[in-house]
């Protein structure tokens, strides 16, 4: 079975929760919430049965979220493969420009070699790439912008 990410919205906040419903409500097993609880959500009351708060829920599923967020520091974008943020290899870095502000960094990963991915501002890149050689070019003709029909339509017959 795949890891799920519970999502704090499905609970509903003026709600009380038991430990079987909120297994339901956020799609996890029922010994998951019993692991929550012991990393600190809190029930309603130290009797049975184990009641818990929607908002109290929504709040602690929130900082687990927040928690797992990390940031790429100035220079680095994030390398799926590797799963770390790293620095470009030969500290080169490709921005597309998709349209006036904002743009796609590309650059391969120092140390396995994948293409690495961000989106980004325009104005911000000296600050989120500094002292790296940067190229910016502009982004590839749309399908939608063509001149003349594609050539695989059947719109036109005679």
């Amino acid at each position: 079975m795949p890891e799920r990410r519970a999502n704090p919205r499905r609970v509903k906040l003026h709600r009380v929760y038991s430990a079987a419903e909120l297994a339901t409500c956020c799609g996890v097993h029922k010994n998951t919430i019993r692991h929550w609880q012991a990393k600190g959500l809190e029930p309603v009351s130290k009797g049975r049965p184990t009641l818990f708060d929607g908002a109290t829920i929504r709040t602690f599923l929130a900082k687990r979220s927040a928690g797992r967020k990390r940031p790429c520091p100035a220079g680095t974008l994030y390398c799926f493969k590797c799963r770390q943020p790293r620095a470009p290899a030969m500290g080169m870095v490709e921005a597309t420009r998709q349209n006036a502000t904002t743009g796609n960094l590309s650059a391969m990963c120092e140390a396995c070699g994948t293409m690495m991915h961000r989106r980004t501002r325009l104005a911000a890149i000296g600050t989120i790439m500094p002292n790296l050689d940067v190229q910016i070019r502009e982004a590839g003709p749309r399908l939608c912008e063509r001149t003349t029909p594609s050539l695989n339509c059947d719109n036109l017959k005679d």
